[in-house]
């Protein structure tokens, strides 16, 4: 924690953040030419923000991809800040293809990318990422959730269909590609992909969340995600439910 309070306490790592807030994925270029700096003070910064976690790179061919990585702070919010803001009882409610098969492997980079770390087992975190009943302990908002076949359909609170994900590939244990078809604002909805990659380091999973082709208007997945992940990794470690929701306001 002490490398994240390190990382945003520099306005040019902050400027880096927004910029990457405003738009996820950009190359090494493109954040320099946002600022009055060589290119040798930019790639500094970028690595100390990448040390806190803050953000995260993905390599395509011979660029290389900066996305920014909101679960750390998600983190010291609710350590420090939530509490405050929140009390116990509405705690409880602030609590997370191309669609067809055979797709070929993606070369386009993603248009988002999030990545934690979770105290568990390989074959925990698998059985939470692809087990219907598993996601009902961690979703924000849905508290029922239904498979069918390779079909996940998850449900609002009033009981409408709010998404559905269908399995496009797996790698057991190990990679996770779906199909991400949002329902709540209606049908016609355009769907999107999403991919769950894990890698076992001793005690500890890291997990790496990538989503493509993300439509225009639905850029406000990011924090559905941060909610999401950041539930599934409280429940994994402490065998709570752990469901954070949007606070509601009071009527």
């Amino acid at each position: 924690m002490d490398a994240i309070f390190k990382a945003l306490n520099d306005p040019t790592r902050r400027a880096l953040l927004d910029s990457l807030r405003h738009k996820d994925g950009q190359t090494l270029q493109e954040l320099e030419a946002q600022l009055d700096m060589t290119r040798f003070g930019v790639m500094k910064h970028l690595g100390l923000l990448e040390d806190a976690s803050l953000i995260i790179t993905l390599k395509k061919g011979r660029f290389k991809y900066h996305y920014l990585n909101a679960l750390p702070l998600q983190e010291v919010i609710d350590r420090w800040i939530e509490p405050l803001l929140a009390k116990p009882a509405a705690r409880a409610v602030l609590d997370l293809k191309n669609t067809l098969e055979g797709v070929a492997e993606m070369t386009t980079k993603p248009d988002f990318m999030m990545q934690t770390y979770i105290r568990c087992t390989q074959d925990a975190l698998w059985h939470a990422l692809s087990d219907a009943d598993a996601a009902t302990h961690y979703h924000f908002v849905a508290n029922r959730v239904e498979e069918n076949g390779d079909e996940i359909t998850y449900y609002a609170p009033d009981g409408t269909v709010m998404l559905i994900c269908n399995t496009i590939k797996t790698t057991p244990k190990t990679r996770l590609e779906v199909s991400f078809e949002p329902k709540w604002s209606g049908p016609d909805m355009p769907a999107s992909r999403a991919v769950y990659l894990i890698e076992p380091e001793g005690p500890i999973c890291k997990l790496t969340l990538e989503h493509y082709d993300i439509p225009a208007g639905q850029e406000g997945v990011a924090d559905g995600w941060q909610r999401m992940l950041a539930g599934l990794k409280t429940w994994l470690e402490t065998g709570q439910d752990a469901k954070f929701g949007r606070p509601q306001t009071a009527a």
